[in-house]
Parts: C-alpha cells; sequence; structure tokens
C-alpha cells in the first residue's frame, strides 16, 4: 500500500511538471500555429537559469525561480520578434527556424556549462513527509502545488482579463481579431513569451529532481508531442488532463515494468485514442 500510494504521488509531480510544459506548447500553437520543437530547451534554459541566479550566484532556489521565469520569458519574446514574425505565414519555415534554435540552446548550453556537467540545485524545502506510513521528499509537494497555482492564475488571466480575452480571440479567428483593433504582433509575442516562461518555470520546479543536461529538454519534447497530440492540439483543457492520464500511466508502467516499456505503452495509449477520436480527447474536428 505505502509503495502504491508513493508512486500515485509520484505520478502526480509528472504530470504537474508535464502539464505546465504541455499547456504553453498548447498556447502558442493555438495563438501563431507553430510546433515549437526549442520549447524542451526552453524548459532545459530554466533549469539553467535556476542553477546560475539561485544556487551559483547563491541568490537561494526562489530568486531562481523568479529568474528561471523572466529570462525564458524575454527569450521566447526575443524569439517571436527576431524570427518567427517574419514566418507568420510560412508554418513550415517556422517549425525549421525553432529547430535551428534548439540546435542554438543545446550548443551554447554544452559551451557555457560543459555536456557532462553535474549541476546540482537545492530545493527550497529539504527533508521528507512521512505521514501514514509512506515517504514522500518535500519538493515534489512543492512541484505539484506550484504547478496547481501557476495554471489556476493563467486561466484566471485567459478567462477575466482583456489580455485574455484578446489571446483567445486571436487563437479563434486572427483576421476577425485583427479588425476588431487587436494587434496580432502583440499578442503573438506575449503567447510566446507565456508559452516560454510556463517550459522556464516547469524546468525551474524539477531542477533540484532531476540532471541538469543541454539535453535534457529532448525527452520532454517528445513527451510534451505525444501529450498535445492525444489531449487535442490547441486545446489546454485537453492539454492538462492528457498530461494527467499520460503521466500516471507512464508513471505505473515504469515502476512496474521499466522505462522502455513505458514509452512504447505511451504511444499505444495515443494511438488507441487516436483511433477512437482521431481529434484527441478534447480536440475539434476540422471540417473539410
Amino acid at each position: 500500500m505505502q509503495f502504491l500510494v508513493e508512486t500515485v504521488l509520484n505520478s502526480a509531480m509528472a504530470s504537474a511538471s508535464t502539464a505546465l510544459v504541455v499547456v504553453g506548447l498548447a498556447l502558442i500553437f493555438g495563438v501563431m500555429r507553430i510546433e515549437n520543437f526549442a520549447h524542451g530547451e526552453l524548459y532545459m534554459v530554466g533549469a539553467y537559469a535556476t542553477w546560475l541566479f539561485g544556487t551559483s550566484f547563491g541568490a537561494g532556489y526562489w530568486v531562481g525561480f523568479a529568474a528561471a521565469i523572466l529570462v525564458t520569458a524575454v527569450l521566447g519574446a526575443a524569439i517571436e520578434i527576431l524570427l518567427l514574425r517574419r514566418l507568420r505565414n510560412n508554418p513550415m519555415g517556422a517549425l525549421i527556424v525553432t529547430i535551428g534554435v534548439l540546435l542554438i540552446l543545446q550548443t551554447g548550453a554544452a559551451w557555457f556549462f560543459g555536456i557532462n556537467s553535474n549541476l546540482l540545485v537545492d530545493a527550497p524545502v529539504s527533508g521528507v513527509l512521512s505521514l501514514g506510513g509512506f515517504n514522500m521528499p518535500w519538493h515534489r509537494i512543492v512541484v505539484i502545488a506550484a504547478a496547481v497555482l501557476i495554471l489556476t492564475a493563467l486561466t484566471v488571466i485567459l478567462r477575466t482579463t482583456k489580455f485574455g480575452w484578446a489571446l483567445r480571440a486571436v487563437a479563434q479567428d486572427k483576421d476577425a481579431a485583427n479588425l476588431q483593433g487587436i494587434s496580432i504582433g502583440r499578442i503573438s509575442m506575449s503567447a510566446m513569451a507565456l508559452s516560454a516562461a510556463l517550459a522556464g518555470a516547469a524546468g525551474s520546479l524539477m531542477a533540484p529532481i532531476v540532471r541538469i543536461s543541454p539535453f535534457m529538454g529532448q525527452p520532454v519534447i517528445i513527451t510534451a508531442f505525444i501529450v498535445i497530440i492525444l489531449g487535442g492540439i490547441g486545446s489546454m483543457e485537453g492539454a492538462i488532463v492528457a498530461a494527467v492520464i499520460y503521466s500516471t500511466f507512464f508513471t505505473f508502467v515504469s515502476v512496474y515494468f521499466d522505462t522502455t516499456i513505458a514509452n512504447v505503452a505511451g504511444l499505444c495509449l495515443m494511438l488507441a485514442v487516436l483511433i477512437v477520436k482521431p481529434s484527441g480527447l478534447m480536440g475539434k474536428a476540422q471540417k473539410v
């Protein structure tokens, strides 16, 4: 029973981290119709920023967390302004550009920090919670709580503020939004910054748990694309639901079998859902 409860809590932590990454990816696709292959590297940048500002500079974890969000948000805005804005009507060109950004960020991280660097980030809350016969590191609970707070705040922003309404309007119909006086460029830049900040927050939250390396974004982006297809491309609600389903499924299969089997089983789960509902769990079927 203890092992089962700990596995459930670990799957909840994985769901929380994955949801942050996938919601950001769904957001940028919904607004800009771009598959951002560099999204995993923004997660990596968030982890490195946390180590650099929080641990290396000695400012503490939460300063590193804030720095990770700020750095990735600025980086995301710069990518949109300098690279993606010129390719607004060229989705294939934009996709290739994001692959280029992926390689640049990986190479930059390897050059600055080393390929085999072993960087450690201290958790803001140390120790283990022992309750009812099971043990859970406190930071894993912090990850779950922080992700819930961030996603709740994002939901409130999208549903109750003018910025949120404008962003949703652009996602639904760019031409109609433009006719209403909404700046497509400003909204696209803001969406990219927000999307990048979510990835940076996820990377920062996971920095005390996972090994920080220049290539840590690769498995993250693969998982993110599986989850976003599973939930329905462009649906943030579907992204959250799919993140919980996939992460729970993957964690249990990994624990009771192994990671390789879990990877294969996760792909089979995605294919099974697409056979029954080609648009994903909460995606809308496209009219031909």
